[in-house]
C-alpha cells in the first residue's frame, strides 16, 4: 500500500507541469530576440496533445524589402534534416528492403573508409549515429560553402581518404558527410533519388505542401526567407547560402526546406509514433522507439546539468536525446550559414516545438527556445533572453587576429604553385603581381589573398567573401632538406569557428 501511494505521489509531481506562455508573451519573447539579437525574422509553431497553440511569423523575411514572415514562411531547416533521413531509412525497415544493421558495402560496393575492418563492418545504423571514428565534421569542406563542385559519388568515393581520429564506435564526432552516405542507401535500395523518395514518400502523404527536398513549387517560392548574417556590424544577405532550386549535395545532412506549419505537422507525426493527424501511418511505432533509443553516448556540459538538471545525453537515429527535469526530450538544432532552426520534443507532454530563423544568431534560437519549453515544466523560469545578451558582453572581444604581415620576406616566392589533397582536390597558390592568393578547383568560393604571418613557414588566407570571415586559415608550408617547398597543412584562426571548415583534415602535396 505504502508503494502505491508513493508510486502516486511521484506522479502527481510530475503532472505538475505549467501551461505555457500566452500569445502576448510569445510575441513579445520574439519583438525582444530578434532586436537584442540583430536577426531579421523568426517563425515559432507549438503543438500541445494534439493542438496547435501557437503558429505565426515575426519580423522580415528580406532585410531589404520588409516582406513580413508567417507561418507559412519556408526556411532551410539545415541538420534538422536528419531526422527526415532517419525516417526514410525506418520505412524501408519497415518494408523489409533492408535492416538497421545491414552492411553499408553490401548496398554500396563503392563506398569505403580509411580502415578495411571499419569499411566492411560499418552499418546503416552506424551511419547515423556520430560513431563511425572519424573526426568532428570531417569532410564538410565537400558539403560547404555552396555552391561547389563536389556530387554525392565523389563524397562517397572520397570518405576512404579521411583519416580517423578515434576508434570505431568508441567515442561521439558530429559529421555530415555520412548522412550523404544514408542517402544514397535510400537512393540505391528504393530506385528513387533521395529528393524524390523524401518528397513522395513523406511530404506529400503528410500533406507538407511548403516542405520540400527536391524543387520548390512556384506558389512557394514567392514566400521564402533569405538567410542573413551581420557582415562589417551591418545585417545583410548572405547571398551564397539563398534558397533555390539548384540542386546541392548536401540534401540528406541539411538541405530540407520547410515552413512552421509543416514542421508542426511532421512533430506531432513523431509524437504520434509514426502516425499523421490525418490518420497516415509513415513508419510502425517499433520504428519510432528504434530512432529515439540511445545508440551513442554524449558528455553532459556543467550549463546543461543546471539549466535542464540533465542526467544522460545520447544520439539517436536523427534526434538527439536527453532528459530535462526528469522528462526524456528529443530534439535537434540545425546550423546553415544564415539560417538556424530548432526542434524540440517532449513526448510525455504531447508537446512538440519547432523555431526558425533567417539570421546567423545562436543566441535567438536558444533563447526562444527555452523560453517556449521550460513555460510547459515546472522548473525555475529564466529569462533567457537577458542571459544570452549578458553572455555575448562579457565574451565579445576583438576579432582573432593572426599577426601577418602585409608582405612576406625573401624567399617565400617558391610558395606559389598547385597543391592537391585526396579528398578535397586541388587548390592553387598564385602569385599575381607580388601578392599571393588562393583558389580552390573544388569549392570556388573558398578563394582569398595569402598573407605571411610568422616564422619562415606560417601563412594566413583571408576569405573575399568575407560571409566566410570566421572560416580564415592558417596555412604551414612544408618543405624538405634543401628548403623546396613540397607540401601544406592548414588550420582555422579562430578555433571557435564553424567545425565545418575542417580545414585539419587537409594534407596537401605539391603536384607541380
Amino acid at each position: 500500500m505504502a508503494v502505491g501511494l508513493a508510486f502516486m505521489i511521484t506522479q502527481a509531481a510530475r503532472a505538475q507541469t505549467q501551461s505555457g506562455m500566452s500569445e502576448a508573451e510569445i510575441d513579445a519573447l520574439a519583438a525582444r530576440a530578434l532586436e537584442a539579437f540583430r536577426v531579421p525574422g523568426l517563425s515559432i509553431g507549438i503543438v500541445k496533445d494534439g493542438e496547435i497553440r501557437h503558429l505565426k511569423g515575426y519580423g522580415r523575411r528580406d532585410v531589404n524589402d520588409g516582406a513580413a514572415v508567417d507561418a507559412d514562411t519556408i526556411f532551410k531547416i539545415a541538420s534538422n534534416s536528419k531526422a527526415f533521413t532517419a525516417a526514410a531509412l525506418a520505412m524501408l525497415v519497415d518494408e523489409g528492403k533492408i535492416s538497421w544493421d545491414d552492411r553499408v558495402g553490401e548496398i554500396l560496393p563503392d563506398f569505403r573508409l580509411y580502415d578495411p575492418y571499419v569499411s566492411r563492418e560499418i552499418t546503416i545504423r552506424d551511419l547515423l549515429t556520430h560513431r563511425s571514428g572519424l573526426g568532428l565534421g570531417a569532410g564538410d569542406l565537400m558539403l560547404w560553402p555552396e555552391p561547389n563542385k563536389f556530387s554525392r559519388d565523389d563524397i562517397v568515393r572520397n570518405m576512404r581518404y579521411l583519416k580517423p581520429a578515434s576508434s570505431f564506435r568508441s567515442k561521439y564526432a558530429y559529421d555530415n558527410t555520412l548522412y550523404i552516405v544514408a542517402g544514397e542507401v535510400i537512393a540505391k535500395v528504393s530506385g528513387l533519388s533521395y529528393e524524390a523518395f523524401i518528397d513522395q514518400r513523406i511530404m506529400k502523404p503528410l500533406g507538407l505542401d511548403a516542405c520540400f527536398a527536391g524543387p520548390i513549387s512556384r506558389k512557394a517560392m514567392r514566400n521564402v526567407a533569405k538567410p542573413h548574417g551581420i557582415i562589417d556590424d551591418e545585417i545583410a544577405v548572405i547571398e551564397r547560402s539563398v534558397i533555390n532550386n539548384e540542386p546541392i549535395a548536401s540534401t540528406a545532412a541539411g538541405g530540407l526546406r520547410c515552413s512552421a506549419r509543416d514542421m508542426l505537422q511532421w512533430v506531432e507525426t513523431q509524437l504520434n509514433n509514426g502516425l499523421s493527424p490525418d490518420g497516415v501511418r509513415l513508419f510502425s511505432a517499433e520504428q519510432s522507439r528504434e530512432m529515439w533509443k540511445p545508440h551513442t553516448i554524449i558528455n553532459v556540459s556543467e550549463s546543461e546539468r543546471a539549466r535542464d538538471r540533465t542526467n544522460f545525453k545520447a544520439y539517436g537515429l536523427g534526434w538527439r536525446l536527453a532528459d530535462v527535469y526528469g522528462y526524456k526530450q528529443v530534439s535537434h538544432t540545425g546550423t546553415l550559414a544564415g539560417m538556424l532552426s530548432y526542434v524540440t520534443l517532449i513526448p510525455e507532454l504531447d508537446l512538440g516545438v519547432v523555431v526558425l530563423t533567417n539570421g546567423a544568431s545562436y543566441d535567438v534560437r536558444e533563447s526562444v527556445m527555452f523560453s517556449l519549453v521550460h513555460s510547459f515544466i515546472d522548473m525555475p523560469q529564466t529569462d533567457w533572453v537577458a542571459h544570452y545578451q549578458s553572455r555575448r558582453q562579457a565574451e565579445e572581444e576583438a576579432p582573432v587576429d593572426p599577426g601577418c604581415e602585409t608582405s612576406a620576406p625573401a624567399g617565400t616566392e617558391g610558395v606559389a604553385g598547385l597543391y592537391e589533397d585526396p579528398w578535397f582536390g586541388r587548390v592553387e597558390i598564385a602569385d599575381k603581381e607580388g601578392a599571393l592568393t588562393f583558389r580552390s578547383e573544388k569549392s570556388p568560393r573558398l578563394a582569398g589573398t595569402v598573407s605571411f604571418c610568422r616564422q619562415p613557414s606560417i601563412y594566413a588566407v583571408r576569405w573575399t567573401d568575407r560571409t566566410l570571415g570566421d572560416g580564415d586559415a592558417y596555412i604551414m608550408v612544408e618543405t624538405d632538406f634543401d628548403g623546396k617547398v613540397t607540401g601544406m597543412r592548414m588550420a582555422r584562426i579562430d578555433p571557435e569557428a564553424d567545425f565545418s571548415f575542417d580545414f585539419q583534415d587537409l594534407d596537401f602535396a605539391r603536384v607541380d
